[in-house]
């Protein structure tokens, strides 16, 4: 599910060329760093043309500290604000493609790739795993390989009815699985409205419905999340809407 990560250099003219085939974005933008609710808004383009807006603008929530630069998609510009680490309670900042979409139903309203969890499902949060920054089932890896991960994906088997997981999408923050640079970076539902996270983007099961509506893989779609000084500095190096 998770890819490898291609690290860009500085150019502006280079700046975007992790996601010029995307004609869909998901863009998240927070009052600051340590800012930890948002507002979510998309856009969608033809081909490289100018990105044009579409729904309304949704508040969401992210990591209950705030945001840090991640590994994606974009340029390292890691200098120029915090790093995300495992465990910090961040978001990770920076462009990040869209994978795939899960949840506790055998299937889903979407035409992202699909993959219903089970009561084994865990996404791998430990550091000195082989396995760090995947989602596995124990049926396949074995109990062993899964001890020590805070992470169950089922969370209503594992945390009485907590939903949270019913429906998300992973955001491919550090594909390479990078050792402490984080994991288990998803979009899913908050528990209550307004609450924040360990390092994900939660919303409205509105929201997340339109999003699964929208979304198409063939668009190559891609998921932004920016402190509002960062967006502005970037927007034109970057070509964001």
């Amino acid at each position: 599910m998770l890819v490898g990560c291609t690290s860009l250099g500085g150019s502006s003219k280079a700046a975007d060329a992790g996601w010029r085939n995307a004609t869909q974005m998901v863009l998240v933008t927070t009052a600051d760093w340590n800012a930890n609710t948002g507002t979510l808004r998309t856009f969608s383009r033809s081909g490289h043309g100018a990105w044009q807006p579409g729904g309304e603008a949704t508040p969401v929530t992210i990591g209950r500290t705030g945001s840090a630069w991640g590994l994606g998609l974009h340029p390292d510009v890691r200098d120029d604000g915090p790093v995300k680490h495992e465990g910090d309670g961040r978001s990770p900042a920076g462009v990040f493609a869209i994978g795939e979409a899960f949840g506790y139903a055998e299937h889903a309203g979407t035409a992202l790739p699909y993959a219903q969890m089970q009561d084994t499902s865990w996404c791998m949060d430990v550091v000195a795993s082989p396995l760090y920054n995947r989602i596995v089932d124990a049926k396949q890896v074995g109990d062993a390989a899964v001890q020590g991960s805070s992470e169950p994906m089922r969370l209503d088997l594992h945390n009485k009815g907590d939903h949270r997981y019913r429906t998300g999408f992973v955001i491919e923050h550090n594909p390479a699985a990078v050792k402490g640079a984080g994991s288990c970076i998803f979009a899913h539902l908050w528990k209550a409205p307004g609450e924040t996270t360990a390092g994900c983007t939660a919303m409205a099961d509105e929201t997340m419905q339109r999003l699964y509506g929208w979304l198409r893989p063939e668009a190559h779609p891609v998921f932004v999340l920016l402190p509002q000084a960062e967006y502005e500095r970037l927007k034109t190096n970057w070509n964001l809407p």
